[in-house]
């Protein structure tokens, strides 16, 4: 194989593997949260301000895989 096709092989599968998790798990985070304020909307704002928090540190993690990918491909 190609060394070239080798790097942009393995970038596109860091990435497609490393945006999986922080999709899901942003997913589940807002969903929780909107059945939090449903079932208790006093805390809603609470609720709203630390699921932002969480769904930042979940996409630091997509993020990181983007760091990766760019270090393969141009390193």
């Amino acid at each position: 194989m190609d060394p070239i096709a080798a790097k942009y092989l393995a970038a596109g599968i860091c990435m497609a593997i490393g945006s999986i998790a922080p999709a899901i798990a942003e997913g589940m985070v807002a969903a929780k949260a909107v059945e939090g304020m449903a079932r208790n909307p006093e805390t809603a704002d609470k609720l709203f301000t630390n699921s932002v928090v969480f769904m930042a540190i979940c996409e630091s993690t997509g993020i990181y895989c983007l760091v990766i990918s760019l270090i393969i491909l141009f390193a």
